[in-house]
């Protein structure tokens, strides 16, 4: 398999995560969305939307969308599972991801806030303000689903699930960009563990071959 993937993007993050997980061999390609790779033809032939990243199966086919990839993944490869079968534990899974995929990741990714910056005009220190703001309000509501599914060591249950693969990389730039996270210990908690298996230090953006030096 191939991953078109970008070190820093928390959407390939994901996505390497669950890769490792479940032990499959893939080859990664970089992609440089800050130099604009994700919109040559080439690569928009295998993922229309113009986004990382994009999943090359063994068959040849092309999968985009990092949740997409992980639920055909999760699919073909089941161990480890990372959408419980059991009805209420996968919906408080979905949950979780969802508010990190969904409701804080698009409103702060990168081509959100070049637009601020480069069509808008905004200053930097209101690029910073505005990603804090939805960090803040997102992470708000990923701490009280952490309560409801009593969370430890992982988002729900014990083990790793799809929600875990979607808070670590979203906290990660949440670092990055200078956020003050001191409010949501259940997240910080959880982010401090998975950082020591294994898996998620493969898939971190320091350790990807594609890594652009600071």
């Amino acid at each position: 398999m191939k991953l078109f993937s970008f070190f820093n993007s928390s959407a390939s993050y994901r996505v390497r995560i669950a890769l490792t997980l479940k032990g499959i061999d893939y080859q990664t390609e970089g992609i440089n969305i800050r130099a604009g790779e994700q919109y040559h033809a080439e690569y928009l032939q295998h993922n229309p939307v113009g986004v990382v990243p994009t999943l090359i199966d063994d068959s040849g086919d092309a999968i985009g969308q990092s949740l997409a990839i992980i639920d055909y993944l999760d699919r073909r490869f089941p161990a480890p599972l990372l959408l419980p079968q059991e009805a209420r534990l996968r919906a408080q899974v979905l949950e979780i991801a969802f508010a990190i995929a969904c409701d804080i990741h698009p409103v702060n990714n990168m081509r959100i806030l070049r637009y601020l910056t480069d069509e808008l005009q905004v200053s930097e220190s209101q690029k910073k303000s505005w990603y804090a703001h939805w960090v803040k309000v997102g992470l708000s509501a990923v701490e009280r689903l952490l309560e409801q599914s009593n969370s430890g060591n992982y988002c729900v249950g014990e083990q790793v699930t799809l929600a875990d693969c979607c808070l670590i990389p979203q906290w990660a730039n949440a670092l990055r960009m200078g956020c003050d996270l001191s409010d949501y210990p259940r997240c910080q908690r959880i982010y401090q563990h998975c950082n020591t298996l294994p898996a998620f230090i493969a898939a971190a953006p320091e350790n990807q071959p594609d890594v652009i030096p600071a």
